[in-house]
């Protein structure tokens, strides 16, 4: 049963009713964030039950060195994490001496948490009996700026509903926190300095190790009925935290107004001496703007934000609510500002994965970036790989390649690989193919050759250099092959042959054969530069097109398919469907021994090949692989949903893909996972938007034309998105009638529809 709390909304996430068991939970759904930090939705008052902390600053981690027993050549030497930052949300209440804790109160009424998706705010209310008696109601909005990134703001309004009361509010600074997840239970932070001016405080910290530099820093007023509190706040100081204590006598039902500005500067940004002038500086412009204006100004920005990105669905409004929270928590996460920053698989919501970066990024969130933003969004991602390729040879090195080979990072902050488990670390190669496919899938959306001269080829020959020594020559089978490999599908580790991983070396190294080509006839210099600085041969290249033109794929006769890897049909073939419920998901109930030797697929892997390269497939292969592997399918990764939805939309399947929609988009909103108090599955949010785009709409981009087959699901009455070609923006809408095409600017596209060709003009709505 999956969890039902949030109520469908079309534009915000809701939940009413305070339930303890639903706390941690609706800390992940209900983060915020703005691309340069986030935080879970921590109460701002003091909380004794069950809760998971955390605040973040993009791009700021700590090494957490790796724990295991044993030690192997090449293994990282830490995990990089992300770290629960300072906080600067917390404001103590006390009524008569007694702390709001709604852990202790009596009883909590009218609780409602809403976050509203549209405007990128979050408010939270209710009404609660204290053990003193005392009746207070609370309303909380905040909100972290999209404009002003370095700053949030939090508006606190109480009223003690049944008496007059002393009451204290005690915003405060504190930095001693820890990661729930740390290894070694190591400090994270060193506290340096703490000061405050009048109604301001700061805490300097930098982290063990890495030593980036932070201030935190907040600015609080105080008003009564509207009007402001002159009395200045004590302040409260320990080795730690720092406190502005504001105590008042109110009179029953008076509305006290705490007003709080808080954020972090961060070395990243601003030179080590200045974090405290810029603090100062950034709360000069927020006090100047007040809670109002800075509110107004990020419901502007979102307007901007949503005017390119929405997807409106109508007739189903959980359908609608899942597609917009994913839409919302990858705007949060990444808004492309900054190329030294990447997309971590739970963002700013939560610890797990480190808050690294995966190959999620490139296989599942550059679509949606390229297609929703500029082309400089995608550029920056793409410029990351490239920044990180000096990491990459030294990590290949580190396993005992030679000559200039690249290996990509499974997991990584800075570019080195930082993943602990050895069948991820040392066999999930096929990360690297996911950065060549982003380099070919770029210039293929965006029609911008400059980036594979410019940097691309270079990450593309260490690629290819990988793959060729990676695979040996099989003397029995008189192929090349590849040994030791973990697919896609990680409850299968050490196989030899997964197909896909093979299918990809192959198409990498022709594909970095062909722009070798493109490059040495069209961009002469560089070609020259490049073969100084790669020491590549033609005797090397062609040593990698025998490799590719004779890699062995794993075939089975019988069932005409390929096979995800040798041995695979040596497992007992039990479906999905003929398993007990109780034994689901496997990845909680059965033992590692038995998952590895079960048929079971946790994510898309030959299907992911199926999705990647589909136009060297026909419909036949695609819908025989498909009734193949999707039987033992279990769907317990969060990427794998959305592959599943746009193959079967490719196959005509609607109700199978608006499942695998439903699952993908409200994964975390309906828990499938039973997991999301960990955080949210960000990465995989992006999958959901190309199940809509590119599974119901069908778009596709062929010999440099936009393409759509468009169905819809017959629980919608229409949808509509925007997509951003080449600088031209296109809004699609279907509906049962038809497809309405629509086309901004002042320049005409052509466009393919169900494989006939169609004029777009600026101004006119096109019916197809």
């Amino acid at each position: 049963m999956n969890q039902d709390y949030i109520k469908a909304d079309p534009w915000s996430v809701i939940e009413e009713g305070f339930d303890k068991e639903q706390v941690k939970s609706s800390e992940s759904l209900f983060s915020i964030g703005n691309g340069a930090m986030g935080q879970r939705a921590n109460f701002e008052e003091q909380y004794s039950g069950e809760t998971f902390q955390g605040s973040y600053i993009a791009g700021v981690y700590y090494p957490d060195k790796t724990r295991v027993g044993w030690w192997k050549n090449g293994y990282p030497e830490y995990f990089a994490k992300v770290l629960n930052a300072p906080n600067w949300i917390g404001i103590d209440v006390f009524i008569n001496g007694e702390p709001l804790d709604l852990n202790t109160c009596k009883s909590v009424s009218n609780f409602k948490r809403e976050l509203n998706m549209k405007e990128g705010w979050y408010k939270r209310s209710f009404t609660a009996t204290m053990p003193n008696n005392f009746e207070v109601a609370i309303e909380v909005t905040r909100f972290l700026c999209v404009d002003l990134d370095e700053v949030g703001a939090i508006q606190y309004n109480l009223q003690v509903l049944n008496a007059n009361a002393e009451v204290i509010l005690l915003p405060y600074l504190d930095s001693g926190i820890t990661n729930e997840d740390s290894n070694w239970e190591d400090k994270f932070w060193n506290t340096t300095k703490i000061t405050s001016d009048d109604n301001r405080a700061f805490i300097e910290s930098h982290t063990m190790k890495t030593n980036f530099a932070v201030c935190t820093f907040m600015q609080t007023a105080l008003h009564i009925d509207g009007d402001k509190v002159d009395a200045s706040p004590i302040t409260k100081k320990d080795e730690l935290s720092i406190g502005n204590s504001y105590s008042v006598e109110v009179k029953k039902n008076e509305k006290v107004t705490l007003t709080k500005y808080g954020g972090y500067t961060v070395d990243r940004n601003h030179s080590k001496d200045q974090l405290l002038k810029a603090a100062n500086t950034v709360l000069d412009q927020a006090s100047k703007y007040g809670f109002e204006t800075l509110l107004q100004k990020q419901i502007e920005a979102w307007a901007k934000i949503w005017e390119m990105s929405d997807i409106t669905i109508e007739g189903d409004v959980k359908a609608q609510q899942g597609i917009r929270f994913n839409i919302f928590q990858l705007n949060q996460t990444y808004l492309g500002k900054d190329s030294r920053l990447n997309i971590g698989p739970k963002g700013f919501t939560g610890e797990k994965y480190g808050g690294s970066t995966y190959w999620d990024t490139e296989a599942y969130c550059l679509p949606f970036y390229m297609a929703t933003k500029n082309q400089d969004v995608a550029w920056n991602l793409l410029e990351y790989r490239y920044n990180h390729l000096e990491k990459a040879i030294e990590n290949a090195e580190k396993l005992g390649f030679k000559n200039g080979v690249a290996l990509y990072p499974m997991v990584t902050m800075n570019g080195e690989e930082c993943h602990n488990e050895w069948e991820i670390t040392f066999e999930e190669i096929h990360r690297n193919g996911a950065i060549a496919f982003a380099i070919y899938n770029y210039h293929r959306f965006t029609g911008d050759y400059s980036y594979i001269p410019k940097m691309g080829m270079e990450v593309l020959i260490g690629i290819a250099r990988f793959w060729h020594q990676r695979t040996n020559f099989s003397e029995d089978k008189q192929k090349y092959v590849m040994l030791g490999v973990t697919g896609p599908n990680e409850y299968e580790n050490n196989v030899n042959n997964n197909w896909y991983t093979n299918y990809l070396a192959k198409w990498c190294i022709n594909y970095a054969l062909e722009q070798l080509d493109v490059i040495k006839d069209k961009y002469s210099e560089d070609y020259k530069i490049l073969v100084s600085k790669t020491k590549l041969t033609s005797a090397e290249t062609e040593d990698w097109a025998k490799a590719a033109n004779n890699m062995y794929f794993p075939f089975s006769e019988k069932h005409q398919v390929y096979l995800q890897q040798d041995g695979f049909l040596d497992k007992e073939m039990i479906k999905v469907e003929d398993l007990s419920r109780s034994d689901r998901p496997i990845n909680q109930k059965w033992s590692w021994d038995r998952i590895l030797r079960s048929p079971y697929i946790k994510q898309a892997d030959v299907l992911q090949g199926f999705y990647f390269f589909e136009d060297d497939f026909t419909n036949e292969e695609l819908e025989k692989h498909f009734d193949f592997y999707e039987p033992f399918t279990v769907h317990e990764s969060s990427l794998s949903p959305c592959v599943h939805s746009i193959q079967a939309a490719k196959l005509g399947r609607m109700d199978q893909a608006y499942t695998f929609y439903l699952r993908t988009s409200r994964l975390d909103l309906d828990d499938y996972n039973k997991e999301v108090e960990e955080g949210l599955h960000i990465t995989s949010m992006a999958g959901t938007w190309m199940s809509i785009v590119e599974g119901f709409g069908g778009m596709r981009v062929k010999n440099n034309q936009l393409c759509f087959t468009p169905q819809i699901p017959k629980q919608w009455t229409s949808y509509s998105f925007k997509i951003n070609f080449r600088n031209q923006i296109v809004t699609i809408t279907v509906s049962e009638k038809g497809t309405d095409f629509e086309i901004s600017g002042s320049n005409e596209l052509m466009i393919q529809v169900n494989d006939k060709q169609v004029k777009l003009l600026p101004g006119k709505i096109v019916h197809v």
